[in-house]
């Protein structure tokens, strides 16, 4: 698999690695895999088909300087950080069981290998123990398939709580300590600092390395305009005023 990396460490948005997955789909036509890790200021992300008032707090999240951003793939609404690890995998493959196993698969072994007790769900969740310590969507582009998911090192539990609207049956369920009962940080089952996980990450999944263009970035740029279309983020009978 390739390591697919970005010649600088400039802060970027979101928005701009949900279209780097995309432009990786479309344009990169070779049969090799592809992987990269990415990091984001607070930002909360949800599925193409839920109704952002449903899923995101968006007072909350104006108050706080949280970004908001909808993708294209299915599955629940997640929050971001800088202390979470977003994981991005892109394969030549049409299968969606396939692809999703593919990917479990190396994701539980890789976190085996630092002797963690690492398992899969149905649900596509990476579990420590009991707990989860990944969540993963899937959507697919001609010829294509993309897997993308979190990888919570640490994160504000805070924010992470208020910046999603719960489901009213969980609304009992209030509470940084209800959170943490659900879920697991990987900073609490490895001495590693979240950089040298990322360098583990890649060199244990990965046995190349391509760097992307100036052309092939500006070539994402144009795709990421879509993903910052209010039409697109707030649904077309849901537009900001």
């Amino acid at each position: 698999m390739t390591h697919l990396a970005l010649p600088t460490d400039e802060v970027r948005r979101l928005s701009f690695y949900l279209a780097m997955e995309e432009y990786a789909a479309r344009a990169l036509n070779g049969g090799d895999d592809l992987f990269f890790m990415w990091q984001v200021e607070p930002t909360v992300i949800f599925g193409r088909n839920q109704i952002i008032e449903n899923e995101v707090n968006l007072d909350y999240c104006h108050q706080h300087g949280i970004q908001f951003y909808r993708r294209k793939s299915g599955g629940g609404c997640v929050y971001a950080d800088w202390s979470n690890v977003m994981l991005s995998y892109i394969t030549r493959s049409d299968e969606v069981t396939t692809t999703f196993y593919r990917y479990m698969e190396m994701v539980v072994k890789m976190l085996r290998e630092l002797g963690l007790k690492a398992t899969s769900t149905q649900n596509n969740d990476v579990l420590i123990g009991d707990r989860k310590v990944s969540g993963n969507a899937f959507y697919h582009i001609p010829g294509h398939s993309i897997v993308h998911g979190t990888m919570l090192f640490d994160t504000d539990m805070e924010h992470m709580l208020h910046a999603i609207t719960p489901p009213q049956a969980k609304l009992s369920k209030h509470g940084v300590e209800s959170v943490r009962q659900r879920i697991t940080l990987l900073r609490e089952h490895t001495d590693l600092t979240i950089d040298a996980f990322k360098r583990f990450a890649v060199s244990h999944l990965c046995d190349s390395e391509r760097v992307l263009s100036e052309e092939e970035i500006a070539a994402i740029n144009h795709i990421e305009q879509e993903y910052l279309n209010p039409n697109f983020i707030y649904g077309k009978e849901n537009l900001p005023l």
